[in-house]
């Protein structure tokens, strides 16, 4: 199925990676399901850029189990066809900030709690929301934002890291159960990204030291990492499956 003939869910997409991934959707002809917890006025900005005939966005937590059954619901009652696409990408109450971090001293596990359920409760809920169709349309793209930290933690956010450390062997468990049904789940795993509002607290000494050691010698953009996604909704990926594709310049090569 080409990009434009599908409907794309991209949680947490009212800002920064998220906003960019649905847009670069939208530019590609698909219709987009603009998730988001609180910012409204942020997410309709969004719906703008794509164009109102070809996206919506729709308050839910995905968190929540029932919020995203109704998430579901409400996207295939508005474009009259069930979601194709899901983008995990909501990112739950965390800012990049190296100075201020948790240590191993103060970081707590309701810290890592909160964490987990934003990335690996979330993405079970809405697959389990999404499969049925996907399997009626023997048609499905799952991509599961991770990052590049767990493996090379220049910054040990130790919550953060280890939430999505599991979010991958969740992928590969899923893309092992799926892929029957010709339903793809990957993983794209950025460095930190050249600014949004999740990096916005990073001193500008970390970015510094990032491009110094990443091949390209540069920090990642959010148009970037978008750029990977579409490849994976693409049928260009059409035979890859548990993948983690590492978008960071090069600075995590593996």
């Amino acid at each position: 199925m080409y990009i434009d003939e599908q409907v794309v869910l991209v949680t947490g997409s009212s800002r920064g990676l998220g906003a960019e991934i649905a847009t670069s959707f939208g530019k590609q002809g698909a219709n987009v399901v603009v998730n988001y917890v609180k910012n409204d006025d942020k997410a309709q900005q969004v719906v703008e850029r794509i164009g109102n005939e070809r996206a919506i966005a729709i308050q839910a937590d995905v968190r929540d189990e029932y919020q995203v059954d109704k998430l579901f619901e409400k996207a295939k009652e508005h474009f009259r066809k069930p979601v194709t696409t899901i983008v995990n990408n909501a990112l739950i109450q965390f800012a990049f900030d190296a100075v201020n971090r948790k240590t191993t001293d103060t970081v707590t596990w309701e810290d890592y709690n909160a964490q987990l359920e934003g990335s690996v409760k979330a993405a079970l809920y809405t697959i389990q929301a999404g499969k049925k169709d996907m399997v009626d349309l023997n048609f499905g793209r799952i991509i599961n934002i991770g990052t590049n930290l767990f493996q090379n933690p220049v910054v040990p956010y130790h919550d953060y890291n280890t939430s999505k450390a599991a979010l991958l062997g969740f992928t590969r468990n899923m893309a092992r159960e799926l892929g029957v049904e010709n339903i793809t789940v990957n993983m794209v795993s950025s460095g930190l990204l050249d600014k949004t509002d999740a990096s916005a607290a990073t001193p500008d000494d970390v970015f510094d030291v990032i491009k110094e050691n990443t091949p390209l010698k540069k920090a990642v953009t959010p148009e970037e990492v978008a750029d990977s996604v579409l490849f994976f909704a693409s049928p260009w990926s059409r035979a890859v499956t548990g993948q983690n594709l590492v978008v960071d310049g090069g600075l995590v090569m593996d």
